[in-house]
């Protein structure tokens, strides 16, 4: 018999469908339900494990008519091999250091959020945020959630991530970096820290949220392999 993810009953709603910011012609619907209750982390874990993700208050997964693109994806970290170009990122980066904060918005942080938007997103949906939004992305949340902080040996800014801490892992919310290190593929270097950080605190994965492999954005993912993928009979080897 197959295991199945018990999610307490729940209220779902739909979205209006919207133009998809991945795959241009297409149109994007969601299901989203609030996450609240007497144990927001049990059930995110639980939707999370589903393929939902968190956005504030909120988890939500794709629902769209006629597209399956997104796949929820996560790297089984003990199992992870890195590939010649991910050794060299680490190697570039060896000097970075890294902190563990509260999920507390900072005028330094939103500084780089605006500039890494500018450079890597503009006219996307994130083009317009003001500290209020920034801050509201950062600290509403209802499960347990953190920053972790990257800076070079002379103090500049070199990186964020926003992570949400669960039973099995952490799941990566949102990461941005100073586009001036983009020679140094920080994106990439924040995603490797979290799959070695994951290793040396005993937690078996790291969940990346969906990959899309029509997108330039969202394929990079495959490259962190193994790679699980969420399917219809569960979660297996992409």
């Amino acid at each position: 018999m197959k295991h199945r993810l018990q999610i307490p009953l729940r209220h779902f709603f739909a979205t209006p469908p919207t133009p998809c910011p991945y795959l241009p012609g297409r149109l994007e619907r969601k299901v989203v339900t609030l996450l609240a209750g007497d144990d927001p982390d049990g059930l995110h874990n639980a939707l999370s494990q589903a393929g939902f993700r968190r956005s504030q208050d909120l988890a939500y997964r794709p629902a769209c008519e006629q597209c399956n693109a997104c796949v929820p994806v996560r790297v089984p970290v003990t199992d992870f091999q890195p590939d010649r170009a991910q050794r060299r990122i680490w190697r570039n980066n060896s000097e970075i250091l890294s902190r563990h904060l509260p999920a507390y918005a900072t005028r330094e942080h939103f500084q780089v959020f605006r500039r890494y938007v500018t450079a890597r997103h503009e006219g996307g949906g994130m083009a317009d945020m003001e500290f209020a939004d920034y801050r509201a992305m950062v600290e509403d949340s209802p499960v347990r959630s953190s920053l972790t902080e990257f800076r070079c040996p002379d103090g500049r800014l070199f990186g964020v991530c926003l992570t949400d801490e669960m039973s099995d892992g952490v799941s990566l919310v949102y990461s941005f970096f100073d586009p001036d290190f983009e020679a140094l593929s920080p994106g990439n270097f924040i995603i490797l820290w979290h799959i070695r950080n994951a290793v040396e605190t005993g937690l078996p994965y790291v969940y990346l949220g969906y990959w899309i492999a029509e997108s330039r954005k969202m394929a990079y993912k495959s490259r962190y392999q193994p790679l699980e993928a969420l399917a219809p009979e569960g979660w297996r080897r992409l």
